[in-house]
């Protein structure tokens, strides 16, 4: 009989890389490639590499949005707070927490 847990991450985690940072007065945004799962529904951790280093100089109290298919998603830690550019220490790879039913994306792992 096969135990009930042996499939589970099977192919391994969703996992997602970014493609761009774009820096502004308003907010810090990082773009992902076109995914026609944007609006489908997920609940559970994801990978998300940022590959794009945040430009030097740059304003540590700006929110960081995230963005894919021109939908902005805003990054939240832990108690609600905005995840901010203060709260990357650099490029790598970050563990996140995403509920379509409540639209919250939460930073889990990465916060200085």
């Amino acid at each position: 009989m096969p135990f009930p847990f042996q499939f589970v991450n099977r192919r391994g985690s969703a996992a997602i890389a970014t493609s761009g940072v774009n820096v502004t007065a308003e907010n810090a945004v990082f773009s992902f490639p076109n995914h026609s799962f944007v609006n489908a529904w997920y609940r559970g951790t994801i990978f998300i590499d940022l590959r794009q280093a945040i430009p030097t100089g740059t304003t540590g109290t700006l929110p960081v949005l995230f963005e894919t298919n021109g939908v902005t998603q805003a990054v939240t830690k832990y108690g609600g707070e905005a995840f901010t550019v203060a709260d990357i220490p650099g490029t790598g790879v970050y563990e996140f927490w995403f509920d379509r039913t409540t639209n919250t994306l939460q930073i889990m792992t990465g916060v200085i």
